[in-house]
Formats: C-alpha cells, structure tokens, sequence
C-alpha cells in the first residue's frame, strides 16, 4: 500500500476508506461491515467517518466493524460545526468515542466553518490532545483564505490535512488550495473521488479505461492518486466494491493519458470557490 506523510511524521495510505450513508439501511449492514473488515485485510487502514453520518449511525457501524482491530486502523471522525464550541467539541468527541466503541480518535476534523471562532475550536483540539482523546487535528472544507487564517492563529500551523471535495469534475483546488497545501506539506484528503458515481458514464473515461483494462472507477480514482500528498476515501459497501477501489492503485496513468482526462475534464484557469457536497 502506498502512503503518504503527515506533518508528524506518521505515515498513513494514500487509497482509504469512507462512511458516508453506511449504517442507515439495516439490510445492508453486514455488508458494510464485511466490506470495512476486507477493506483493512487489503491494507486500506485509514477509515473516515463523521457524527453527521446517519446522526451517529455510521460511527456505530463502523465500530462494530472495527471490534478487535481498534489498533489496525487510523480512524478519521468529524465534528459538526454547530458542535465546535471549546466544550462542545469535546462533548461531540465524547459522544463519537462512545459509538465507536473506542477510547481514542487519531484524526478530528472540523467539518467545515461555521459560527464558532477558529480559536476556540483549537483550543478544544488541544485539550482533547492532551488527555489522549484524540491523535492530530485537521479540517474539512476549508478554502485558502481559512487555512491563512488558521496558520496564523496559536497551534495553527499543526494542522494535519484539509478534507475537500475533489475529482475529475472538481478541479478548482488545483488553481491554490492544493499547492498551498503541498508548499506546507499538508497533504489533501479528497472525499467523493468518484463524484458519487457520476463520473463513470462518461465517455472519455471510458477509453482510458479500455486501454488499461480497467474500470472507469479505477481510473477515476488512479487520476487522483496520481501525485503525492492527496489521499483519498472512496466509499465501498461490498467486498467487490472494495477490491475495485483497491487495485486502482495498480493503475499507472501515462502522459497521454492525463493529458486525455485534461482534455475531458479541464483543469481550472482561474480561482474558483470551493465546492462542497
């Protein structure tokens, strides 16, 4: 599995796992469940997951997929704006830990902004740190203009990564948030790489795909994982699903190839507000 480095040092898998709508459908679940567990035999160990999911019902799944293998996983948990108050958080991080059945979180993230300043959302990261409740710090859906403002607050710099929307149909990052990111070494973590599936009908990955032999799913995901610093977490619900997402880190995208997906799928030329599902 290929990885790729945090600002502490700690290594984690570029190819993750997402949660996103698991656990809302009981029909599904030991699916969802079985799909988790392979998905960690096959060497995805980063897992995200969120207290929005379901109103808590994908936290519950998943630590029940994670029962005995707590310390195979770096486990990605949200916490809701609404929520990001200094005791606030840390009622949120309280409430996470026990669904997931679990006495620490190795990433927390901000879900996106809300009314709560930057500073006092800090501080309750930095309590959660110290009483072992949570590993590192990080945000989601945040644009340039809020990870500057975060920089320059008190521990902002620790920031491990910035969660955002990214794929071939959401460009805009590569114009400055991502370089931003990589000139500090934050890597990005791309959630909904496959835009919800609404990527694979199109044409133009379709023959990419044919010449590699692969899906259009794996080429989606191969494009953006194609460079260091990205991670991304697809979400998978069945085994198949799973072992579809993970070979498209067998997937080497040529120069014609990119240029191909460029072609289709344009980069940006200008600045563009962030795009959020």
């Amino acid at each position: 599995m290929r990885t790729t480095k945090f600002l502490s040092g700690e290594q984690v898998p570029v190819l993750g796992q997402g949660t996103w709508y698991m656990g809302e459908d009981a029909g599904r679940r030991q699916d969802e469940i079985a799909a988790l567990q392979f998905g960690l035999d096959s060497g995805m160990t980063l897992i995200d997951t969120a207290e929005a999911y379901g109103g808590g019902a994908a936290e519950e799944l998943l630590g029940e997929a994670l029962s005995g293998r707590r310390d195979d996983v770096f486990l990605v948990n949200k916490v809701m704006p609404h929520n990001a108050s200094r005791a606030g958080t840390v009622k949120a991080c309280e409430q996470s830990l026990r669904r997931l059945g679990t006495d620490r979180i190795d990433l927390y993230l901000l879900h996106w902004r809300g009314n709560v300043p930057l500073a006092e959302t800090l501080e309750a990261f930095e309590h959660l740190q110290r009483l072992g409740k949570i590993r590192h710090w990080g945000v989601s859906n945040f644009d340039v203009a809020d990870m500057e403002e975060l920089a320059g607050l008190t521990g902002g710099p620790a920031v491990a990564t910035d969660q955002v929307l990214y794929n071939l149909t959401r460009r805009g990052i590569e114009y400055d948030l991502l370089p931003w990111c990589a000139e500090r070494a934050i890597p990005i973590m791309a959630y909904s790489p496959l835009e919800q599936n609404r990527l694979l009908g199109k044409p133009q990955l379709q023959a990419v795909a044919d010449r590699h032999g692969a899906t259009p799913a794996q080429i989606a995901l191969a494009w953006v994982l194609r460079g260091d610093g990205v991670i991304a977490i697809p979400k998978a619900g069945t085994r198949d699903h799973v072992e579809q997402n993970r070979r498209a880190l067998d997937v080497v995208l040529s120069t014609g190839d990119l240029a191909a997906l460029d072609q289709a799928f344009p980069p940006p030329a200008r600045k563009r507000a962030l795009e959020m599902i």
